[in-house]
Order: structure tokens, then sequence, then C-alpha cells
């Protein structure tokens, strides 16, 4: 199988390389003496001012363990016999908001967690729906700390107690037991955990009747696709999933697919990110008035005549050949030269190191640039987004988290987990076995919406993010295997924005209200 880059952990790798050594250091001391796992909370309170209006919150910060086998299906050993080895545990922090006094279990319950693998949570929590915001510039490199935290305007908090989810072996979280990487770190093995996660914090906040939904960003898609599936086969029907830079598909990567030749269509479904990214930075020679009517047309091309030419393979005419290569340079601001030695193909990294010459775009956001680490060089080797706003979101959640939530004391928080290893095979729906390709999760999700008919899915992307592009998005949401009755059930959204869609203020306000909307319209009866 080819090798899949992390989507999240593949443009962090240049920035924090250093950082993740020293917490990784950080995280063995501080954790030198936990050999149990065991649940931990810390509660508080807060409020905000959301369009006038002071909301109180109760808030609460902590981990909670989960095990490969579910406890609660676990045999008690019979007098005199001696007891198994203790599986392997994972526990898992996260924080939770509930509205008001206290915590009412008619609202609607969102479980939120952004991707990686090995990212923790702390972009959606610090950047979009927590009820405290981290302002970071918007397609620039902000000056350095102080930085502000914010009253969020566009909490989730309003229609929906949240929780914050970190994934097994990142934020505060820890793992224990023999093999507990291959225990925890992979495609089934994480949305395993998370199922546990899930039906514990039910069980022990007493939400099993409230609205549940999902909310993932990135990898975090993925996941969602899978443990919607796990949920409904243990009879927990979610009222909703919401995938924010969606990949569902991993053949779809358009970062290597050099790696995997004769598989064309990552190049024609990245295409239309390009053009966005060409028209955003004024690179094209007829650059069009407004955005979205020219990506219609960049659409059709890549489907109805790009993906064939590529197809075609070297029966592709010479005529047919020198038109591509200037529809592409049209699209793209590429120059013909380098599209013809490409062989009418670019990668994203390509793209990003020769749209600006000797500066480059951002690969998770395009509208952030910076200087070339080697102009020269065939692939840009960092991104210039990540490198603006991870300083902000960690700094100012580690003081929070600590200053507001009275947790983490002594203990590291690792915003990247820097896993030793990831599974990335994936045991679909109806096989206990593994498959041997590239991870495709569409028929969990598709398992899922069949199971439960009434299960609403929203999917949200951003025009400028080459991370996870959104017409891989939807090109795979209408491959989906359902019937068409089902397909009424999704609804997609789109922004000029990247990835992270809540780096750009106006964004974030409308993701806020779709999500808020999505979630009110399908909690009422």
């Amino acid at each position: 199988m080819r090798r899949l880059p992390p989507l999240f952990v593949l443009v962090l790798m240049a920035v924090v390389s250093v950082a993740a050594a020293d917490n990784a250091t950080l995280a063995a001391v501080a954790n030198t003496a936990v050999t149990v796992s065991a649940d931990e909370v810390a509660k508080s309170s807060g409020t905000i001012t959301v369009g006038g209006r002071t909301l109180g919150y109760q808030a609460e910060a902590g981990l909670l363990v989960v095990a490969v086998k579910d406890p609660m299906e676990a045999d008690p050993v019979p007098a005199g016999e001696k007891a198994p080895p203790v599986a392997p545990t994972a526990a898992m922090s996260y924080v939770g908001y509930f509205l008001g006094k206290e915590a009412d279990a008619r609202r609607p319950i969102t479980f939120i967690y952004n991707g990686g693998p090995g990212s923790a949570t702390i972009w959606l929590h610090m950047g979009a729906f927590g009820p405290k915001r981290a302002v970071a510039a918007d397609a620039a490199h902000g000056a350095a700390a102080p930085y502000r935290l914010v009253d969020n305007a566009y909490t989730l908090l309003t229609d929906s107690d949240l929780v914050f989810i970190d994934a097994p072996a990142t934020g505060f979280g820890y793992l224990r037991g023999a093999d507990k990487e291959k225990a925890f770190l992979g495609v089934d093995e994480d949305a395993r955990a998370f199922t546990q996660f899930i039906m514990k914090f039910l069980s022990t906040h007493g939400r099993w009747n409230s609205p549940k939904f999902l909310f993932g960003e990135s990898y975090g898609t993925t996941r969602s696709a899978v443990l919607a599936h796990m949920l409904t086969a243990r009879a927990v029907e979610l009222n909703g999933v919401v995938l924010l830079s969606q990949i569902l598909s991993y053949d779809n990567n358009s970062d290597n697919p050099e790696m995997n030749p004769g598989t064309e269509q990552p190049y024609a479904l990245a295409l239309p990110t390009f053009a966005a990214t060409a028209w955003y930075h004024h690179k094209l020679a007829n650059r069009p008035e407004a955005l979205e009517p020219f990506l219609a047309e960049v659409e059709r091309f890549a489907l109805e005549e790009y993906l064939p030419a590529l197809v075609a393979g070297r029966t592709l005419s010479a005529a047919r050949r020198r038109a591509l290569v200037a529809k592409l340079h049209d699209y793209t601001g590429i120059a013909p030269e380098y599209l013809e030695k490409a062989n009418l193909r670019l990668n994203v990294g390509m793209f990003t190191q020769q749209l600006l010459g000797d500066n480059i775009a951002g690969r998770v956001d395009t509208r952030y640039t910076g200087p070339a680490m080697d102009p020269v060089g065939r692939e840009a080797s960092y991104d210039p987004m990540i490198a603006s706003i991870a300083p902000p979101y960690v700094a100012l959640f580690n003081d929070y988290v600590r200053r507001d939530l009275h947790f983490g004391e002594g203990r590291s928080y690792k915003y990247m987990g820097g896993l030793p290893s990831w599974d990335a095979l994936h045991a679909p729906p109806g096989t206990q076995e593994k498959q041997a390709q590239a991870p495709n999760v569409l028929p969990d999700l598709a398992a899922a919406m069949k199971l439960n008919p009434n299960l609403k899915v929203l999917m949200h992307g951003g025009y400028y993010d080459l991370a996870t592009p959104y017409f891989s998005a939807v090109y795979e949401l209408n491959h989906l295997p359902i019937p068409d009755t089902l397909a009424a059930n999704i609804s997609m959204r789109f922004y000029q924005a990247g990835h992270m869609v809540y780096l750009n203020e106006p964004s974030l306000a409308a993701l806020s209200q779709s999500t808020g909307a999505f979630i009110r319209t399908n909690s009422a009866h």
C-alpha cells in the first residue's frame, strides 16, 4: 500500500519538530508517576457576552479512560482464579461546556475533534466553537506574544453543549499497557476509542437521551465516518454528522498521487483549488471578476476534459495535449513549459512552490504566503499558514486551561502527538479483515446512513484548501453508495477560506450560523 501522509501532521513537521521533541520529553517526565489510568476532572464556571447577552456556563476539563476491551463487557474473575493481564488503556483528555448553572439533558450535545491523525483539538476549541477564541492574523503572519483571547461571538454553545475531545496520545492524554500504540493508533483502533469515550461520557453525564452530533475536521472527518457506523451499530443513533475539510477516500489525496501511477482522480479534483488560489493571488492572465462562476467552469473542465485526457495516457494526441497545456495555464497560472515537463500533472507541493516565484503558497490555506526555503526546489518544504497560527493557539490554550479551567498543572499539552506509528489499514463494514489499500471510509458513512435513514450530514469546505480540496469532498459524497432517497440528507457549504475555515472571521460567522441551524433543525421533532 502506498504511503499516506497524515493530513495535519505533514504540514506541521517543519514548524514544530523541535517543539514536539520537547513536548515528548516533558510528557515523559510529567507522566512518569502515572502508573494507573484513572478518570480525572476539574470543574469550573464562566461567562461570555454574545450579542449583548451575558451567558453563564459550566465547564469541566479532565481525562476519561477507555480500554481495548470495554470494562462493562468484562466477566468477573471467578474466585481462586488469577486475573488476566490488564488491557491497554488510553486516558483521553477533553474539555466540556454546558450552558446554564447546571447541565440540561434535553439540550443537544456535540462531540468535536480535530484530525491529523495525531492532532489534539486545540484548533476547533480555541479557533472556532469554544466560549473563548484565540485571535490570530488572517492570511498573514501576526505579531508575537502577547496574544489576545476574547469572548467568542461564534460559539456553538448557544445551540448545543460541547465536548472537545483530544485523540489518544495527544493533549494531556497518555497510553498505558503492553502494545499500547498498537491498541489505539490506527484508523479502526482510534474510532473504537472514540466510541468508548462517547458512550462512557453519555453514561457518566446522563446524556443518553440528548440529541447527539459529531463534528470532525480533516482526518476527523475520516474518524467521523467510521465512528458514526460504530456508534449506530451499538444502537447509539446520531442526529447529525458535520464534516469540515473532508477526506473519506485517500486515493483522492493530492499530495503525492505520483506514488500511485494510473490513478488520475487526484490531479483533476485538485484543479479547482489550484484555480481558486491563482485567482486569489492575481496570477491569471484573464482573471474573472467573480470566483464561484469561474470555479464552476473549472470543475466542468476537470471532470469532462482534463480527467479523460489523463486517463488516455500515451494515447493522448499531440494536438489535444497542446490544448490542455494552454487551458491548464489559463486556470492555474503555471508556465506552459513547466506543465509540459510535469506531464500535465501537478501535485500540491509542485503547485505551491511554482505559483509565486521566490515565495510559496500555503498548503492548508493557500492565501498564506512565505519565502521559499529553496527557490529552485521541486516542492514547498513548509507551510506558512501553520507557522503563523500555531504560536498564538498553543500559547493561549496553555494559559487558559490552567488559569480558567484549573487543569493541567505539572503536565504538558501535546498539541501534536508525534505518533510513533499509525495503522492506516481499515476493515470496512461487513468484513473483519483490514483491506490492503488506502483507507476509504465511504462504506462506513453509507452504512450509518442506511442503518439510520434519518441521519443528516453537513459538509463544509474552503476553496483555498489543498490539504483536502473541496472538489474532492464533493466528488466523494456524490459517489457515496446510498440510494437516491438518502442523498437528500446531505448538504454542502463552501467558503472563501482554507482548511481551517474559521481563520477568516466572516467565514467563521457563516460556519457557526450554518452549523447552529443544522443542530437546531435536527434536534427538533
